[in-house]
């Protein structure tokens, strides 16, 4: 059964005051390629290219991608959106989601047709306050990351930019920014399969976010079916953290011995990553921003847009 949060109602589209720089009014009417998006980051955005060559947009379902044609409207009086429950927000994503992962969530948003949900969002909080600190100047309770952004494929092309619109006008009162990641670099599993296409962030361009530059470059370690084992992760397992069995257990499934009951685990992870991951060198998300006032929004360093296609 979907659960829908009871603590505020649900947010239709006539009811949601527009964020700053955010236009919160209905999409009908926008011109066909006008909003066009695909996967973000931990969530999706609009590709310039599918794989015929054609513009298209992103969907999921059961952590496959497909795609739509980007010039399609979201007939917005057959879709409403409202705060949903923990539950309900993890399971859409750990099912739909090509990382099969879930956030620290803060505030979750669904996207329904009548009773059935075809888009989930997700603002969370970062592992590291300074994603948010260093990105508004304010402390971290006052803003989130947008982690997850999940729909599926029956929503037309540009649902993404209507959905978003109907969140921020959710989470204003409550914070006074959002920062968003868009990870330009595509990933493949061993067997040569795309897992994920890389994204610049299209659709954050369309809803004016400031772009910021890229993070920090680094080196992905991925396991055979593409998925990216985290720095985080790996250190879990070093230090014998909280979680690191879970984290163990995904490098024995991908093919590493089964470490010992009392190895060093420092000396089996120098063992066995190499034998199980590959390396793939990363030169850093595109980092974006929306303030929800024009004061906040003036003390961003907008730099120019990213254009062309993923990396």
């Amino acid at each position: 059964m979907i659960v829908r949060a009871s603590l505020t109602a649900h947010l239709r589209p006539a009811a949601l005051p527009a964020a700053q720089g955010v236009s919160a009014s209905p999409t009908r009417g926008v011109p066909a390629g006008g909003y066009s998006t695909a996967h973000l980051g931990g969530v999706s955005s609009a590709l310039a290219g599918g794989p015929s060559g054609a513009r298209v947009v992103q969907r999921w379902r059961g952590g496959r991608d497909s795609y739509r044609p980007a010039g399609e409207v979201i007939r917005t009086a057959d879709y409403e959106v409202a705060p949903i429950a923990e539950a309900t927000a993890k399971a859409f994503v750990v099912e739909h989601h090509y990382s099969r992962s879930y956030p620290a969530a803060r505030f979750r948003f669904g996207l329904f047709r009548g009773a059935a949900l075809a888009g989930v969002a997700v603002f969370s909080h970062p592992c590291n306050d300074r994603v948010l600190t260093r990105t508004f100047d304010l402390p971290a309770a006052d803003a989130v990351e947008l982690g997850r952004f999940v729909l599926l494929d029956a929503v037309p092309g540009n649902g993404e930019t209507w959905f978003l619109a109907r969140c921020f006008a959710g989470l204003r009162g409550d914070v006074a920014g959002v920062v968003s990641f868009s990870d330009p670099v595509a990933r493949s599993s061993a067997a040569g399969d795309v897992v994920f296409p890389g994204h610049i962030g299209t659709i954050y361009q369309a809803h004016n976010a400031a772009y910021l530059g890229r993070g920090t470059a680094r080196t992905l370690r991925l396991l055979p079916d593409g998925r990216v084992l985290s720095a985080r992760a790996i250190q879990k397992v070093r230090a014998r953290e909280r979680g690191w069995r879970y984290v163990a257990e995904l490098l024995v499934a991908a093919g590493a011995a089964a470490p010992a009951q009392h190895e060093d685990l420092a000396l089996w992870l120098a063992r066995e990553l190499p034998a199980t991951t590959r390396t793939l060198r990363h030169a850093g998300n595109h980092r974006y921003a929306w303030a929800f006032s024009r004061a906040l929004a003036r003390r961003l360093d907008r730099l120019p847009y990213p254009k062309g296609r993923a990396e």
